[in-house]
């Protein structure tokens, strides 16, 4: 540990940098400790306080600034990305939305201080559309409170900090062992809350095609798409005929399906997550004719994207070989 603050004493403002820069880019690097160290070094005169503050902010821009860039550019599937490796991914994606729609550009500053979204909002905030300026000046403004919030607790407990670190130091390779083992075992209870999450063993399915026949039929089921407002703003793809209703807005508009309707639910989440909990409420109210659409959005999309590309595809003549060589 002592070798630890000599090299952010000599170095500080460089390992902050990296650290808040590989944070924002979402690598397992926690940040928050570099700054609250490097604040309690600054006491001392060991670190520069405007360096570190610079070194931060700058971090922060720019790897959020990335995050932006491919959310502008790749709009929803960027938040799939980063969500899909989360141990909570249908969560991961609604938090984000909720705070960006109810806050808009000042949820990129409380996006900062909420695990599991800071690297989720600037995406959807390019996704979303918000201007370059927009984005730099919020992003800006969020930088400098997150890292002057941090800076200051490590600059009022630079005493204790020293403390801390000096047992951390006596103790040794036992405490980094006792944090791994926390640390794995939170991972397995998240992983196996996800996996129980999972099951559906109570929800039937429809597939794309059989749901595809049913409504061209003309007597198909009533289709409710339970994505958030925000999400369908963010993603224009949708299933013609469905009907918009967020899983959270759901128990209140259940009299409109009292009369006993066939009903298809669907999101664009992993496992269907949403779309297996818009059915169970709607199940428990009642209402016995309820399917998931498997696959979600993205089947049906993928059907589509099938269905053009074959139709794009020229006829082609098959000619004889005895009539060819007639002509």
């Amino acid at each position: 540990m002592n070798d630890f603050v000599a090299l952010l004493a000599s170095q500080g403002a460089a390992l902050v940098f990296a650290a808040t820069l590989a944070t924002r880019l979402g690598a397992p690097v926690p940040a928050v400790p570099f700054l609250i160290v490097a604040g309690g070094l600054t006491v001392g005169g060991q670190v520069s306080f405007v360096a570190v503050v610079v070194a931060a902010v700058l971090g922060n821009i720019l790897g959020d600034g990335v995050w932006f860039l491919a959310g502008r550019r790749w709009g929803y599937r960027v938040m799939r990305l980063l969500c899909r490796i989360s141990l909570s991914a249908d969560s991961c994606v609604k938090r984000s939305e909720s705070i960006l729609g109810r806050w808009g550009g000042l949820s990129l500053i409380a996006a900062k201080f909420v695990p599991g979204v800071s690297v989720v909002a600037p995406p959807m905030a390019g996704a979303l559309g918000m201007s370059n300026l927009r984005f730099l000046s919020y992003e800006t403004v969020a930088a400098l409170i997150w890292t002057l919030g941090f800076l200051f607790v490590g600059r009022i407990f630079h005493a204790a900090i020293q403390d801390v670190l000096t047992v951390i130091s006596n103790i040794g390779l036992g405490a980094l062992a006792i944090g791994v083992l926390a640390l794995a075992a939170f991972i397995g209870w998240r992983y196996r809350q996800r996996r129980l999450a999972q099951q559906a063993d109570d929800i039937v399915h429809i597939q794309v095609e059989a749901l595809r026949e049913a409504l061209a039929a003309g007597a198909g089921p009533t289709v409710i798409d339970v994505r958030t407002d925000e999400a369908r703003a963010l993603d224009a793809r949708a299933i013609p005929g469905a009907i918009g209703i967020g899983l959270k807005q759901l128990p209140k508009r259940l009299g409109a399906f009292a009369d006993g309707r066939e009903l298809v639910v669907f999101c664009d989440c992993p496992d269907d997550a949403s779309a297996i909990a818009a059915a169970r409420v709607l199940m428990a109210a009642g209402l016995p004719r309820v399917r998931v659409l498997a696959g979600g959005l993205d089947a049906w999309a993928a059907m589509d994207a099938a269905d053009e590309s074959g139709a794009a595809e020229p006829m082609r003549v098959v000619v004889p070989l005895a009539v060819a060589r007639t002509a």
